[in-house]
């Protein structure tokens, strides 16, 4: 199994590990410590060694960050994580704070004394978040410490080891590019700009541009590495050696100097010296890395890591192998939903389910000679209440039957070599209350909303976002969500700068993966969401038109559950929509199944629905 149902939270710890912290802040002459979730690649995923907020409060999200002063220890959360945080952590010593409405550069100057001092570990925050912190802190008298030391690291003695995981090789035939010219690109970009050298500090960017997979952190396979580029196209990479095969290193040599990890502050400075203009992406790179500059003399010119944009637009190859991938993908999930709706209810469990999953997505992958290399996150599965939980994590702990009567929520994902996945089906475990279908469907038009959406250049994932609410918003609901995320190329599935969401600026472009995935949760009952992942492309000329616009394709195939459909509350339009995609999805994935009982269940599946 690619995904562990142990529980890892220790929230039995918690208050002795904050006491002692707070025993340190008289030594390091602070009032104030923050502990984010990020580690010092400021990364969504993060190795065992770095997983310091669950070490500390026993919360397991991917997101949050927690503030421990001499009197408080507030976990900030979104709002994926609020019933999360309130099961993992002691309340007794812990309470919950709200990351988007009241981060803690805006709780700081409302509640914070006069004058008060903030640890930070300069390797774990950007150069971005500590700049907004400073400016909070200059209201109330207070300033940012930069540490030296970190008290949390000194307090965990049982730290585990810095991740080895072998480095691979992603070919030209994936990958659609050589290294040699993505690194040609960046080079000629910084020399036309008159910059000496670009930082990338993003381990999944320095994936993209060498060409390379890595196994450091769970269930993203880039390797924790950083790159320096020069504009005269001279390249060091900054990798652990071990983790170099034959293969990789024959392949990396030809295109940079190999360096060691703790040799990059020293290789910042030799560029940075006597002026050097290097380019930095803030929101990415750790202060340590800012203040290696600095220190040498070095003009920080801030800006987008240069791979960024070009890692979210995807080439013809890359969304090639994106819709290879998502149909295989789609055979191992209707694989499983056949299995799924043969099962008595309240025979299985939540954890069955992500068994039978990811059982059916390697079987399908052997037989397809493309096989399963890792799931793209812990699958969520969720019975129940516990679909209402959106972030929630099955463990051996809260594992419980999936009954008759309620919803089944399953929000999974895979990687492959060709691809990276994620797709969400809820689905009926039979004869479900009304009020369910009423908001199933709801949530269905928003996705259709987005799938269907023609949109002119420079729109923006913000511009989008309400077309996947209006129909909840009148029925005086919403999700506490974003309504999509970037997706990489056999990277990370939430990937940047595209995302719909209130907060998306980034506009829009040919090429780029996102997920569709609106929902709806009551919490305590039961939760919804369906999700498909969707490219942007260039529309289709509509006769009388007077602008070029853009529009979606669908990357994924997989019956969305009839049965929870209330056709009256759809349009014609909507219907249509939902009976074509359905076609396709027989059309595509029906000669791929070789069981005749499972074509047979998928006929059924999607047969059109009748206004």
């Amino acid at each position: 199994m690619f995904q562990s149902f142990d529980s890892t939270s220790t929230p039995q710890f918690g208050r002795e590990r904050v006491n002692a912290i707070r025993a340190r802040f008289d030594d390091l002459g602070i009032d104030g410590f923050l502990v984010p979730r990020a580690d010092e690649y400021q990364g969504e995923y993060v190795p065992k060694c770095a997983e310091r907020l669950s070490w500390l409060t026993g919360f397991t999200g991917s997101a949050g960050v927690a503030l421990i002063t001499r009197s408080q220890a507030i976990v900030f959360v979104d709002g994926r994580y609020v019933t999360q945080l309130a099961e993992q952590v002691d309340g007794s010593v812990f309470t919950g704070g709200d990351l988007v409405n009241e981060p803690p550069h805006v709780w700081l100057p409302a509640h914070a004394p006069k004058g008060f001092r903030l640890g930070v570990d300069p390797w774990l925050h950007g150069g971005t978040e500590l700049k907004r912190l400073a400016k909070a802190l200059a209201e109330i008298g207070g300033s940012i410490v930069v540490l030296n030391e970190n008290p949390l690291d000194k307090t965990w003695s049982d730290r585990p080891a810095e991740p080895l995981g072998a480095v691979a090789v992603q070919q030209d035939a994936h990958a659609g590019k050589p290294a040699a010219e993505k690194i040609a690109e960046i080079a000629a970009g910084l020399k036309a700009k008159d910059i000496a050298a670009a930082l990338i500090a993003d381990p999944s960017s320095v994936a993209w541009i060498f060409n390379i997979r890595g196994a450091d952190v769970p269930h993203t396979p880039h390797p924790l590495s950083r790159a320096l580029i020069t504009a005269d196209g001279r390249v060091e990479i900054f990798i652990d050696e071990r983790k170099l095969g034959e293969e990789a290193r024959a392949h990396l040599q030809p295109l940079a100097t190999i360096q060691a990890p703790a040799t990059l502050t020293d290789r910042i400075g030799i560029h940075a010296a006597d002026g050097g203009r290097i380019l930095v992406d803030p929101e990415l790179t750790a202060l340590a890395l800012i203040g290696a500059i600095e220190s040498a003399g070095g003009v920080i010119v801030e800006g987008t890591d240069p791979a960024r944009l070009p890692r979210a637009i995807k080439n013809a190859v890359e969304l090639k192998g994106s819709a290879d991938a998502h149909v295989q993908d789609g055979v191992a999930m209707v694989e499983f939903l056949y299995w799924l709706d043969q099962a008595e209810p309240g025979s299985l469990t939540e954890i069955t389910a992500v068994q039978a999953l990811e059982a059916s997505r390697s079987r399908v992958g052997q037989n397809m000679q493309n096989p399963l290399r890792d799931v793209s996150f812990d699958s969520i599965s969720g019975a129940g209440e516990h679909a209402a939980i959106m972030h929630y994590r099955v463990t051996r702990e809260s594992d419980r039957k999936i009954e008759a009567g309620e919803l089944f929520l399953i929000d999974s994902g895979a990687q492959y070599i060709n691809g990276t996945t994620d797709i969400t089906r809820t689905v009926a475990i039979g004869e479900v209350p009304e009020d369910r279908k009423r908001f199933f469907t709801l949530v269905l038009k928003g996705m259709i909303a987005i799938s269907t959406a023609r949109f002119p250049k420079g729109t923006r994932g913000c511009d989008l976002d309400p077309l996947a609410r209006i129909a909840l918003w009148k029925a005086g609901a919403d999700f506490a969500h974003g309504t999509g995320h970037g997706v990489g190329s056999y990277l990370s599935v939430h990937e940047g700068p595209q995302r719909i969401s209130r907060l998306a600026t980034q506009e829009l472009l040919p090429g780029m993966i996102l997920s569709n995935e609106p929902g709806y949760y009551r919490p305590g009952h039961y939760g919804i969401r369906i999700e498909n992942l969707i490219f942007v492309r260039d529309a289709e000329e509509v006769e009388g038109g007077d602008m070029p616009m853009r529009s979606f394709e669908t990357l994924t195939w997989c019956p969305i559950d009839r049965r929870l459909v209330v056709a009256s509350l759809m349009t014609a339009e909507e219907l249509a929509w939902l009976n074509t995609y359905h076609a396709t999805v027989r059309e595509k994935l029906m000669p791929l199944l070789n069981d005749d009982a499972v074509q047979a269940w998928l006929e059924a599946a999607t047969a059109p629905i009748e206004g």
